[in-house]
C-alpha cells in the first residue's frame, strides 16, 4: 500500500509517505498501551480541556486544515470548511457532554441496590476512509477519547497529509503521546494488529467487502467491532412536495462532496404526478454546474477522488446501460484535465440490472417513477443497503408514517440524510451495525459493568 497525495484535478503527485515498520508499529502500540494506563484515570474534566482545545484549534486554523481535503480528495473548498468545522463541533459535543452520557445508572430494585458503571474498553483500531477525512475521525476520536480509550487509526492511503495534520492536533491540543495514533500501514500489519491482545475494539468505515474481511478478523480474536459500510439512500418525493424547494435539495443531496457520500441521495423515486416536472428541474439544474478548481470558490463541480474512483463509476454506468438502463444525462468524463465526470441520470432500472443493487459513489443518480406511496416504500426497501433515506411532502404526519415502514438507520422528512453530533448515526443490513455520535456513539467500546449490593442475610 502506498500513502500518497495525488491531487484529482490536475493528477500532480504532492507527496509521498513511508509505511511504518514492524518495529515502529511495536513501539506506537507499547505508547498507547502505556497512554491508556493513566488517560483511563484522567478525570472527564480533565479530558475535556484536551478535546475542546483541539476544536479550538481546527476553528482558529479553519483554512490550513481545509486546503489538504480539497488537495489530496477535491473537496470543493467551501465544503472542505465546512467539514473542518463540523469536526470541531463533535469535538466540543462530547467535551460537554460525555460526564452526563457516561454516568453511573441507578437501578429500582425491590431490595438492595444495583448501579451501572461505564469504563473504558482500552486501546481502540479506526480504519477509516478519505470521502471526509476528518470527519470521519472526529466521530471516532471525541467520544473514545472521552470515555477514557486510546485510539489508533489506519486512514486512506490517499489522504496521508490529512492523516498526519488530524494527528498532530492531538500534540499540539495537549493529548498524551499515545493518545491519538495515525498508523501509515499495511493490510497485512493491520491485520496484526486487530489480533494484538492490546487492540480492544475494531471500528471500520468502508465498503462490504471490507467489512467482512474486518468483522471476521475481529470476530477471530473476540474483539468488538462497528461497521458503517455505505449506502443507497431512496430520496422519496411525493405528489405534494414543494418542486422547487425539494429540487434544490436534491441538487444538495446528490452532488454534496460530488456524491462521494454514504449518506448520498442515490435512488431518487417520485410519485408518477410530479415525476416529469422534477425530472426536467433537476436534469436542468445539474446540467448547470461548471467544473473547474475545487480551491476557487466559484466552482460548482468538483473531481472524483482520483482516477481509479472515476473509473468504476463510468463502468457502473456502462454495465447499467448495456443491462436496459436509459441515460437522461451525462454518463462520461469531461474532456479536461483531472477525474471530472459529467452529472448523470440513468432511468428504466430493472431488478435484473447490476445498477439496481449496486452503490454508485459519486454523481450518478438513479430516477424511478411510482405510481404511489406503497410502491415508493416497497422500492425504498427493495436494497441491500440500510443507510438513510428521505421523504419529501407538505404533509410532515404522512411523512412520519412512511418513514417508519423504510427499512434503515435513518430517515430525514424534508431533507437529505445527513449528520449532526447529537444524532445517532448507523444503518442495517449491508449498511452494517453499530452506531457513532450523539449519547449513543460513545457507549459502542465502553464496558456496563453492574455493580449489586445485596443483604449478607439474603439467599440466593
Amino acid at each position: 500500500m502506498t500513502y500518497q497525495s495525488v491531487n484529482p484535478y490536475d493528477g500532480k503527485i504532492l507527496q509521498t509517505f513511508e509505511e511504518l515498520s514492524d518495529q515502529e508499529l511495536e513501539s506506537a502500540l507499547e505508547r498507547a498501551a502505556s497512554c491508556f494506563a493513566t488517560w483511563r484515570h484522567k478525570s472527564f474534566a480533565g479530558r475535556a480541556i484536551v478535546v475542546a482545545r483541539a476544536a479550538a484549534i481546527m476553528r482558529l486554523r479553519i483554512d490550513e486544515f481545509a486546503r489538504p481535503v480539497t488537495l489530496e480528495m477535491g473537496k470543493l473548498i467551501d465544503q472542505a470548511r465546512g467539514e473542518v468545522a463540523l469536526s470541531a463541533d463533535i469535538l466540543d459535543y462530547y467535551a460537554q457532554n460525555a460526564e452526563r452520557f457516561l454516568a453511573p445508572q441507578h437501578l429500582t430494585l425491590n431490595c438492595g441496590q444495583a448501579d451501572i458503571e461505564s469504563s473504558p474498553f482500552g486501546v481502540l483500531l479506526g480504519i477509516e476512509p478519505w470521502n471526509f477525512p476528518y470527519y470521519q475521525l472526529a466521530r471516532f476520536a471525541a467520544p473514545n477519547l472521552m470515555a477514557g480509550n486510546v485510539v489508533m487509526v489506519k486512514h486512506a492511503g490517499c489522504v496521508p497529509q490529512c492523516a498526519d495534520a488530524f494527528e498532530r492536533l492531538w500534540l499540539d491540543a495537549g493529548a498524551p503521546e499515545g493518545a491519538y495514533t495515525n498508523l501509515m500501514i499495511s493490510y497485512d500489519q493491520v491485520n496484526g494488529v486487530i489480533a494484538d491482545p492490546r487492540i480492544k475494539g475494531v471500528a471500520l468505515t468502508g465498503s462490504c467487502d471490507a467489512g467482512r474481511v474486518i468483522a471476521a478478523r475481529a470476530g477471530q480474536n473476540l474483539k468488538k467491532s462497528t461497521l458503517e459500510l455505505g449506502g443507497s439512500d431512496a430520496f422519496i418525493v411525493l405528489e405534494d412536495a414543494d418542486l422547487d424547494k425539494t429540487v434544490e435539495w436534491a441538487v444538495w443531496g446528490k452532488m454534496n462532496n460530488t456524491g462521494q457520500c454514504c449518506v448520498a441521495a442515490k435512488r431518487f423515486i417520485v410519485l408518477e404526478p410530479l415525476a416529469d416536472h422534477f425530472l426536467e428541474k433537476f436534469q436542468t439544474a445539474l446540467a448547470a454546474l461548471e467544473p473547474g478548481d475545487p480551491m476557487e470558490e466559484t466552482t460548482t463541480l468538483g473531481p472524483l477522488s482520483s482516477e481509479s474512483a472515476l473509473i468504476k463509476l463510468l463502468d457502473q454506468v456502462s454495465r447499467a446501460i448495456a443491462n436496459g438502463a436509459t441515460l437522461i444525462l451525462g454518463g462520461q468524463r469531461i474532456n479536461r484535465p483531472g477525474a471530472f465526470m459529467l452529472p448523470t441520470i440513468l432511468t428504466d432500472i430493472e431488478p435484473n440490472n447490476p445498477a439496481f443493487r449496486e452503490e454508485f459513489f459519486g454523481p450518478v443518480a438513479l430516477f424511478f417513477r411510482v405510481k404511489n406511496e406503497d410502491e415508493a416504500v416497497m422500492l425504498a426497501n427493495h436494497s441491500d443497503f440500510g443507510l438513510g433515506g428521505s421523504i419529501f411532502t407538505k404533509d410532515v404526519a404522512r411523512g412520519q408514517r412512511l418513514a417508519s415502514r423504510i427499512d434503515t438507520g435513518m430517515v430525514f422528512i424534508n431533507h437529505p440524510t445527513w449528520t449532526a453530533p447529537d444524532l445517532p448515526f448507523g444503518g442495517i443490513k449491508n449498511s452494517g451495525y453499530g452506531h457513532e455520535l450523539s449519547a449513543s456513539g460513545i457507549h459502542e467500546f465502553v464496558n456496563k459493568k453492574l455493580i449489586r449490593v445485596a443483604l449478607i442475610s439474603d439467599l440466593a
